[in-house]
């Protein structure tokens, strides 16, 4: 049947796609060929990014053409590019940064655009976990440089990101010891906000 975004249409889509993306995390063949297809097929948005999120973590050819199918074609519609943005910033491949600071230099990404930001930056420090709490401490370095670069343009957002270095005293060492030294960092940096200023100083001091 046609696309419908009805309860009856709604519910089964979901439940494929969340066992697709379980399949994914095989990352076998099978599993690849299942998204690849479904991405090709799909006449929804909802299927087609739910593909790339079951073959998002894969270091495999077909992930990489797949996702480079999905710019390409979609690198002129602002909304979607951020779908994409948030699919590589999320991925759990043992790349994922080399590839989010890659990706900085886009030249779809907009340091002015608050949604590109929150797409790429937020969503590596919102929702990569295992990325951006990686032992070597490259992590977090890389979200408090960005937090200073986005100060300077829009504090409020930067503020937002900086809050991922609040809950830093729950963590054992060594993140423990490089969160408090990015949020230092911050708080050492000439010309701060306000804003930034405000959540770096709480959070040091709860």
């Amino acid at each position: 049947a046609a696309y419908s975004p009805a309860p009856a249409q709604a519910g089964p889509r979901k439940l494929r796609n969340v066992a697709l993306r379980y399949l994914g995390a095989l990352d076998d063949a099978p599993a690849r060929a299942l998204a690849v297809a479904q991405h090709d097929g799909a006449d929804n948005m909802t299927d087609a990014i739910a593909a790339l999120a079951a073959i998002a973590d894969s270091d495999s050819i077909d992930r990489d053409d797949l996702f480079g199918r999905f710019e390409a074609k979609w690198r002129h519609e602002p909304l979607v590019l951020d779908k994409w943005f948030a699919q590589e910033a999320g991925s759990d491949r043992d790349d994922a940064l080399a590839r989010v600071k890659s990706l900085i230099s886009h030249p779809g990404f907009n340091a002015r655009n608050p949604n590109r930001v929150r797409a790429l930056v937020g969503a590596f420090a919102m929702r990569n976990l295992p990325r951006f709490h990686a032992a070597s401490g490259e992590g977090y370095a890389f979200v408090a440089d960005q937090v200073l670069a986005i100060d300077a343009i829009n504090p409020q957002l930067a503020a937002r990101v900086a809050g991922t270095f609040e809950l830093w005293k729950r963590f054992a060492e060594p993140r423990r010891g490089l969160m408090q030294a990015s949020l230092q960092r911050l708080a050492a940096a000439p010309g701060l906000s306000p804003d930034v200023s405000e959540i770096v100083t709480r959070s040091l001091a709860d």
